[in-house]
């Protein structure tokens, strides 16, 4: 969204906007717009679903809007060749990550769980390859210590608004020189899935700590509590190591509990109980008796 947005205030123009297809949402499973859609609605733009690009008569559509460059950002679906080759400029991809580091679908959840101290936005041109075309321009931001997904994904997109509007202004003078990517420090970024979320108590701290944050907003790490899905929100790592089995409850705080993992302790500060609301470890522990308690088991 901020990306349209910014280009909506720029000088340049849109002649289409693509989105992905309507999808079923919320509780009564009825079909919802995307934001994108809305916006580009309430600026009175041409909107493009379709499900697919790979029909010629995709291409047909796209060549009538002639664009000079399409802008490409987490759209959801392959491009093919011949879509690619239809604007002047080609099309350029806005990547949430500092490339050729972590290519693929989810950037941002793998530079936290990896406890990467950097990231930032590339702008791309892209090709047939996954995220493997020439860089024409870059953004850096350093990752901070209590980063979630959530944080530093609208961080990141905020940076990846302005540095399009950069990028596009830069072509358009035809001041911008396409940079082949780093051949060494290749690495892939593959999709969330909901069995990564699973704590493993056995181990660290610090590896726990980054899983619960890289999976903020979704899926949202989980353990179990006598027998039933409890999500951690939010934690915090500490330099304790209790004598405890991992998963070990081995202290109740008035707003938080300490739980040992296989490297020293963590403090849950956030949990969740299925089909519960989001409350304060402290507000959890003083409905329930958890003193020595296992999660986990």
């Amino acid at each position: 969204m901020p990306p349209l947005r910014a280009l909506l205030a720029s000088k340049h123009r849109i002649v289409g906007v693509y989105t992905q297809p309507d999808r079923p949402a919320g509780r009564g499973r009825q079909l919802a717009m995307s934001a994108v859609k809305q916006c580009a609605l309430e600026h009175q733009l041409q909107v493009f679903q379709p499900s697919t690009l790979r029909e010629p008569t995709q291409v047909e559509v796209l060549a009538s809007l002639k664009p000079d460059v399409m802008v490409v950002v987490a759209y959801g679906l392959i491009l093919p060749n011949s879509i690619l080759s239809v604007p002047r400029y080609g099309c350029v991809n806005i990547h949430a990550s500092l490339l050729p580091r972590w290519r693929g679908a989810a950037p941002i959840h793998r530079a936290i769980l990896a406890g990467d101290a950097n990231t930032g936005i590339t702008i791309m041109q892209m090709d047939a390859g996954l995220d493997t075309g020439p860089m024409l321009l870059e953004r850096h931001c350093a990752i901070d210590a209590r980063e979630t997904t959530a944080s530093l994904h609208d961080r990141l997109s905020a940076m990846g608004a302005e540095a399009i509007v950069a990028a596009l202004d830069e072509l358009a003078a035809g001041s911008l020189e396409p940079r082949p990517q780093p051949a060494l420090g290749a690495t892939y970024a593959s999709k969330i899935s909901k069995e990564e979320a699973r704590i493993d108590w056995r181990g660290s701290a610090t590896q726990i700590d980054r899983q619960i944050r890289a999976f903020v907003p979704w899926p949202i790490a989980e353990t179990h509590w006598q027998g039933e899905q409890l999500r951690i929100w939010e934690a915090e790592p500490l330099a304790d190591s209790p004598d405890a089995r991992p998963g070990t409850i081995t202290k109740v705080e008035p707003n938080a509990i300490v739980v040992a993992t296989g490297d020293a302790a963590l403090r849950l500060l956030k949990v969740q109980q299925a089909g519960r609301k989001t409350v304060s470890a402290g507000e959890f522990a003083r409905a329930n008796d958890l003193q020595g308690a296992v999660l986990g088991a």
